[in-house]
């Protein structure tokens, strides 16, 4: 059987963004591990019994960045499956897209984590070393870049 996650993709746009495009100003949060390689991630973890995804990744989010679900907005229509072996065992992993109401609001790590960033897009996929989340947060910018 096939671990799952699941995480919120969070971003928050800067006010300041003095260019003429506003998906500039954006800006993803990454946690770093305090265990094993100190990889970067969005928030996510597994599926606690008789909770659905979502909630799964509001909980997430809620022990690992002290995020409240209050202080995010979903965004509809985004939604992206990662599927990638750990250990030699499946896993699957499942992000929604969240956008910080207040983009100044203090980021509280649990013990899991020893580090946070908000990273412009470039500097995201830099630090998130997985192929698949490079590509992950660059269709997250797309889709972002879309609705403008």
């Amino acid at each position: 059987m096939a671990v799952r996650a699941c995480g919120l993709i969070i971003y928050r746009r800067l006010q300041s963004a003095p260019s003429s495009k506003v998906t500039d100003g954006i800006e993803y949060l990454l946690l770093q591990t305090s265990y094993g390689t100190h990889h970067w991630t969005p928030p996510k973890g597994h599926v606690d019994l008789g909770e659905d995804d979502l909630q799964t990744a509001f909980r997430e989010t809620q022990e690992e960045a002290g995020l409240q679900a209050s202080q995010l907005t979903l965004i509809e229509g985004y939604k992206k499956e990662l599927h990638y072996p750990v250990r030699g065992k499946p896993k699957t992993v499942i992000y929604w897209l969240a956008e910080m109401k207040d983009s100044n609001a203090e980021i509280k790590l649990s013990e899991e984590h020893q580090a946070f960033r908000w990273l412009k897009l470039e500097d995201a996929c830099r630090f998130a070393e997985y192929e698949d989340m490079q590509a992950t947060l660059k269709e997250v910018h797309q889709f972002l870049c879309s609705k403008e």
